[in-house]
């Protein structure tokens, strides 16, 4: 299997090295060269079968010959293993027709758990067999940062540096990046938005003396391997619910656009997904490009679902990659755009996204109803990012179509939001009930590339 940027000016390279390399050399993404299919026999053989095995049959491919089948059978077992439902990612119905898809049981209680962990598991694979020593650079705004630190926590040959929103993320989020005791993690509070954040990171990944000076290497979603385990699930929620004997949507609580991607390639392989819809909060970005054709940068509004508090969506590039033929100077000229603010999507374009995904928006009133509505209607407590999938689901109903929603994160990460709409406070699960009482280590650092690297290079072992 091959890759190739987005941006159509950086080397080809298999999946081991676009997994350790993350952002291309020209700043543009890896994509394969080519989805790889699979037959209606092949899915419907999926019914029945452990969460580890469907998602070797489905990475496996990818994945080529840069890791023996042995190799990721047993990465894939290790990376589960921690989590804390069989199911991996289990369904619970909400109403006739609409289901939530839970992922949060893994050991953070979000969604990047399953592409984290796996990342973890074959990162050290890669560097056990080179003796590389890598400098991991993330962005997060919320939970990636504590996926990705409890991923390569303690490992000898990794440091780990997470970038977050001062302020701008959840007292569960900041104390799960910033309580961990090992020496090489590192949790970086930005004066800034996530938008900063990802900025600062592409910035140092186009700086290509420091980051090979360092080994930069980056867990964000601009990472295929983060696109690739997150398509899976897709697979397990569609089978459970009759496909492929019958499509299934799916409702995705989109911020960086990496989740409902992996959906869209996930639809490419051959499972019948019928929509994938685009659920956005106040910061809407999306929803506005999907509808009116124009994708225009304006200020990230902070909100009560802050891992959406995002303008600038990195894995939107890949989206437009695919809309605009694979022609990565087109995409490249949008991007050179999009630094003054933003760009139009050509009518062909538009017309190719809109044949792949439908949006709707969520506004903070209507979150919080959300929480209070599906727990009076359900029993059922949801955070505010499922909360926003959930409203947008509602309106998108098809009779005879099995609707999901991904519930991206358990509702403790966001006890405030909840409280303040059901009167339940959500506790933490007993791993992590003494969050709150372990201490912290947290750098304020500003909002300026030359001193993250300064830190980086100060910090980092050598």
């Amino acid at each position: 299997m091959r890759y190739v940027s987005t941006r159509g000016r950086a080397p080809v390279l298999d999946f081991e090295q676009a997994m350790m390399t993350g952002l291309a050399r020209d700043g543009g993404l890896y994509l394969p060269e080519a989805v790889p299919m699979f037959s209606a026999e092949e899915i419907a053989g999926f019914e029945g079968l452990p969460y580890e095995e469907v998602a070797r049959r489905v990475t496996s491919p990818f994945v080529g010959e840069s890791f023996g089948d042995a190799e990721l059978r047993d990465a894939i077992a290790r990376a589960y293993r921690g989590f804390d439902h069989v199911a991996r990612a289990p369904l619970v119905q909400l109403a006739p027709g609409h289901h939530l898809l839970e992922l949060f049981h893994g050991p953070t209680l979000a969604f990047k758990d399953f592409a984290m962990q796996l990342i973890g598991q074959l990162f050290q694979l890669a560097l056990a067999r080179s003796g590389q020593r890598v400098t991991i650079l993330g962005a997060t705004s919320g939970d990636t940062g504590s996926a990705a630190i409890e991923a390569f926590k303690g490992l000898p040959n990794v440091d780990v540096f997470i970038m977050y929103p001062h302020g701008r993320v959840s007292e569960v989020q900041r104390r799960q990046m910033s309580t961990p005791s090992e020496a090489n993690v590192h949790a970086l509070a930005v004066d800034g938005t996530f938008d900063d954040c990802q900025a600062r990171l592409k910035d140092l990944f186009n700086d290509h003396g420091f980051r090979d000076a360092v080994g930069l290497a980056g867990v964000n979603s601009i990472n295929w391997a983060r696109v690739l385990a997150q398509i899976v699930y897709y697979f397990t929620a569609a089978v459970s619910l009759g496909a492929p004997g019958r499509a299934v949507d799916f409702t995705v609580p989109t911020g960086n656009f990496g989740d409902v991607f992996a959906g869209s390639i996930a639809k490419a392989m051959g499972l019948p997904i019928g929509r994938l819809v685009v659920a956005t909060n106040q910061n809407d970005i999306l929803h506005r490009a999907l509808t009116g054709g124009e994708y225009r940068v304006g200020a990230a509004r902070p909100s009560i679902s802050p891992s959406m508090d995002i303008q600038v969506s990195s894995n939107f590039e890949r989206a437009l990659w695919l809309a605009y033929g694979q022609d990565g100077n087109a995409v490249a000229a949008l991007m050179e755009e999009l630094k003054s603010g933003g760009f139009a999507i050509s009518q062909g374009a538009l017309q190719a996204l809109r044949e792949t995904y439908v949006s709707g928006r969520a506004s903070e009133a209507e979150t919080a109803a959300t929480i209070a509505t599906i727990r009076e209607e359900t029993g059922e407590v949801i955070c505010p990012h499922t909360a926003v999938a959930v409203k947008v689901a509602r309106e998108h109903l098809r009779p005879g179509v099995p609707m999901v929603s991904l519930s991206t994160a358990h509702p403790a990460k966001f006890p405030d939001a909840v409280e303040a709409a059901t009167g339940i406070r959500p506790p933490l699960p007993p791993h992590m009930a003494d969050l709150f009482e372990r201490d912290e280590r947290i750098t304020r650092i500003a909002n300026d590339a030359e001193a993250i690297k300064s830190l980086i290079l100060e910090r980092r072992t050598v």
